[in-house]
């Protein structure tokens, strides 16, 4: 889809060549002499049009106004948020309309979050699935223009917007493919078209490598699997070569089983989500391409699946990880931290300033958190509060979890330096404390997305959550003095 920002007023919109226009209708509104302006005001004066966010009323054909169809949304306060939940509503209601091209109307006095949830929105209400059905039903909007007062106020703004609503994107179709098509050989080959694209640097390890590496956690859920793992390493060198890069680590499970501790059947097909990590550092890479901002990015993608076989890891078996730590695993289905520890450990020869990683790790996470807020976990209260601050922006939260030494009373083992799982009770903070092991060289902070990567039901597929936060964390990043807030919570025990 194209996105193009104009500076436009509504009298400027009604003559607009398009097919479908929306008005954001705030509680700030004042009618001008227009039609749309007056379309509005006598909607409003009927009591047949809110200003509450969600709010709808379409007219057709309406005098004095070239496009056939208008949709008038509240949009409330008009900040990002209520802009978010009326473009949403309006876009969804065209989705039959056949509408190719469309106009949104910002209240005049609209922020840059409001900008941003405007390009955010309309890219989700209008997003359709349709690489492996055999009868597509395509999207039809094809150009969207997003009209402002004035455009050149909210440029940098929405180039990022837009970025990050194509790395969204980028990230949905390769969580929703079927996990017959996304292997880890797959997510390999979009790493290496994404590097040709860009001009990033990309380097995709096979087992051999992986095993004279060292990553021996990694391999242990890769061997139950015919399907070849991977280790995805994306580099991009915006700034000097001795500016410190921020690291990136997604969770790449394209299919999770459970291994020999199998998961019920039911809803079993969804742990083709379980790589949802991945396809976020893929979708912000695919986001950096475009922006090409001015720091260094690492992108770190351990991927396999998790399944049961003869060769496959057993509960009680012992392995030795990158760090030379040993772990008993007690649960085969506590896999995601199994892999994810190698790559933090791997991380540290990249000397870095930060490593994120982001993981479909825990369901103890939903039961805490359900669908709205991704969990985070930091070492780094600095770096905790800019993610938190950049997933709000985005509209994309997060929110803090403890990582207190007590949580990790229950990793303790009696054949291994650490076991991969604890009791029931703190489950995602558990999981944490594990990670938390593999990373004391560097400010760290861990998402569990297990909440927000997907949704079931009848709107079952990927929210390409949260490329939105990371793209508006590295953006925060630019021109940030260096800083090195204190860590908490840093040592192992």
């Amino acid at each position: 889809m194209d996105f193009e920002l104009k500076t436009l007023t509504l009298a400027g919109a009604a003559a607009e060549k398009c097919d479908a226009i929306v008005v954001l209708v705030g509680e700030s509104f004042k009618p001008g002499k227009d039609p749309l302006s007056r379309l509005v005001a006598d909607a409003m004066k009927a009591r047949d049009l809110e200003t509450k966010p969600g709010k709808l009323l379409q007219a057709y054909r309406s005098a004095g106004i070239a496009a056939p169809r208008v949709v008038l949304a509240g949009a409330g306060d008009g900040t990002g948020k209520r802009v978010q939940a009326a473009v949403q509503a309006a876009v969804g209601s065209l989705r039959t309309s056949g509408a190719k091209r469309l106009v949104i109307c910002l209240p005049a006095d609209a922020g840059d979050d409001a900008v941003r949830a405007a390009v955010a929105a309309t890219a989700e209400a209008s997003y359709v699935y349709v690489a492996t059905k055999s009868k597509p039903e395509g999207r039809e909007l094809q150009r969207v223009t997003i009209a402002v007062a004035d455009a050149a106020r909210y440029k940098a703004g929405f180039g990022a917007a837009k970025a990050a609503a194509n790395g969204i994107e980028f990230a949905r179709e390769l969580a929703n493919l079927p996990p017959n098509l996304a292997t880890p050989t797959r997510l390999g080959d979009e790493a290496k078209k994404l590097a040709k694209t860009h001009g990033f640097l990309c380097e995709v390890l096979g087992p051999k490598e992986i095993g004279k590496i060292g990553m021996g956690s990694f391999l242990a859920v890769a061997q139950g699997s015919e399907q070849p793992p991977r280790f995805i390493v994306l580099q991009y060198q915006g700034a000097a070569a001795s500016e410190p890069p921020l690291v990136l680590v997604g969770k790449g499970i394209t299919f999770d089983s459970g291994g020999i501790s199998i998961k019920p059947s039911q809803d079993m097909d969804e742990m083709k989500f379980d790589m949802g990590g991945a396809a976020s550092v893929l979708g912000t890479f695919r986001a950096i391409g475009e922006l090409k901002p001015a720091l260094n990015v690492v992108g770190l993608i351990p991927s396999c699946e998790n399944m049961p076989d003869g060769k496959s890891v057993k509960p009680g078996d012992i392995v030795t990880s990158l760090s030379g730590q040993t772990i008993e695993i007690l649960n085969t289905d506590a896999e995601g931290r199994l892999i994810l520890c190698d790559a933090l450990t791997y991380a540290e020869r990249f000397k870095p300033s930060a490593v994120i990683d982001i993981a479909t790790l825990t369901g103890a996470c939903v039961v805490a958190l359900g669908g709205v807020r991704s969990g985070l976990f930091a070492t780094d209260d600095g770096l905790a509060q800019s993610l938190q601050d950049a997933g709000d922006a985005a509209l994309d939260p997060c929110w803090r979890m403890p990582l207190d030494d007590e949580y990790a009373d229950g990793l303790k083992s009696n054949f291994a330096d650490v076991a991969n799982v604890a009791g029931r009770a703190g489950g995602a903070v558990n999981a944490a404390k594990f990670l938390q092991r593999f990373t004391t060289k560097y400010p760290w902070a861990h998402l569990d997305i297990a909440g927000t990567a997907w949704k079931g039901g009848a709107a079952k597929g990927s929210t390409g959550r949260p490329v939105g936060l990371l793209v508006q964390f590295l953006v925060s990043q630019l021109g940030a003095a260096p800083a090195k807030p204190a860590r908490r919570g840093a040592k192992r025990k």
